[in-house]
């Protein structure tokens, strides 16, 4: 099986309502180090994206999507299915990555 690819999309600051959250940036690095530990580094990679500096085009419609507040950051996509938002649940990101295939490393 290929990586999957996870975006996470966030900007260094800090939404108002996420002011006790970590930053987006964070996020990523802990989405990087748990989803690694759970499936295996070579499975998954993180990519973080600042939406205030979107460098592609899906980068750019998730960006004006965040800056138009109909979503809430950090922002987790996976095959550009939203799969959380805000504070977001490893549960439901591991839950999406075993519905494309993934499968736990053994303890």
């Amino acid at each position: 099986m290929e990586r999957v690819e996870i975006a996470v999309y966030g900007t260094e600051t800090l939404c108002a309502s996420c002011v006790n959250l970590p930053s987006a940036k964070e996020t990523a690095v802990w989405l990087e180090a748990a989803l690694g530990r759970k499936y295996g580094q070579d499975k998954i990679v993180i990519r973080y994206s600042d939406f205030e500096k979107p460098e592609t085009d899906d980068d750019k419609m998730w960006a004006e999507r965040i800056l138009n507040e109909d979503l809430w950051y950090p922002l987790v996509v996976i095959s550009g299915e939203i799969v959380g938002e805000g504070n977001p649940k490893l549960k439901e990101i591991g839950d999406k990555l075993e519905k494309l295939g993934l499968v736990p490393v053994e303890a």
